[in-house]
């Protein structure tokens, strides 16, 4: 098989906002392989109520349709990498990142072995699903925004971005877009990362990715595409810190449920 950056992933990507997660959490039992395909739970962004979460998500998921639903604890006393967790994602169907802080989240993953057959699967796997809602949901491109808030984000310095998990390249995922006023900090590290595409999500509205590249819509609110294909003028590299920022021809969409976004061509269509 070819080396995972050389291709398209093969596997599904499902993100949502935040919020109640019930819509997407009853995706779940579809897009599995087979009913009894193993279900891996992962709440290491929660720093208080981990296992709580977890053991809650279990019972949810099993109610919905996926008997083989488990919490996996990961936390700095219980190592991705330790064989057993190891094996529990070789034999995964699909991998849940709840929220939380997507910063602690990705500082538990980053350079393991875990990380790595994580995103192997995804890439090599048709049938392999992950999924994540609010700072789950943040951490899984290339990139993520971690830090950000209301006009500070829109002068340079306002906001903070990082490596994700890296799953899908030139790609930005904000979570409780339009509740909490994302907009801004959003469009910032598209001038920062000027190749990435940005998805805003609103609470209880996701997508759905196949193949790394169509985006299908779900939810009851509105996804906020913001593609920074077409931009210029950006001012990033001569103004000082705290300064405005600025930049021409940003393209926003706004879709809603049975719309689609293809990720390569930057064109929306009907899926419904």
């Amino acid at each position: 098989m070819p080396h995972p950056s050389a291709a398209s992933p093969l596997g599904t990507l499902v993100a949502l906002g935040g919020g109640d997660d019930d819509a997407m959490l009853a995706l779940f039992s579809d897009l599995l392989p087979n009913p009894g395909a193993p279900v891996e739970i992962i709440t290491a962004a929660s720093w208080r109520n981990a296992g709580p979460a977890g053991a809650a998500y279990e019972k949810s998921l099993r109610e919905l349709g996926c008997p083989a639903a488990r919490y996996l604890p990961l936390s700095e006393h219980q190592p991705a990498d330790a064989p057993a967790t190891l094996r529990r994602l070789a034999r995964a169907g699909l991998v849940f990142f709840a929220g939380g802080d997507q910063e602690r989240l990705t500082d538990l993953l980053a350079g393991t072995e875990f990380a790595r057959q994580l995103r192997q699967r995804f890439y090599e796997d048709a049938t392999f699903v992950v999924a994540g809602t609010s700072a789950g949901a943040a951490a899984l491109p290339e990139q993520m925004v971690v830090d950000g808030y209301g006009w500070r984000a829109l002068r340079k310095g306002g906001i903070q971005t990082g490596p994700g998990l890296n799953l899908l390249p030139r790609l930005l995922i904000d979570q409780h877009f339009a509740e909490r006023g994302r907009f801004g900090r959003l469009a910032h590290a598209l001038l920062s990362h000027p190749m990435c595409l940005g998805l805003g999500l609103a609470e209880e509205t996701g997508v759905v990715i196949r193949g790394g590249r169509t985006a299908d819509v779900f939810g009851d609110g509105v996804v906020m595409v913001l593609d920074g294909h077409t931009l210029h003028g950006s001012n990033l590299g001569r103004i000082g810190q705290g300064e405005p920022i600025s930049g021409q021809d940003l393209r926003v969409h706004l879709l809603v449920a049975g719309q689609q976004f293809d990720l390569l061509t930057r064109q929306v269509s009907n899926f419904t």
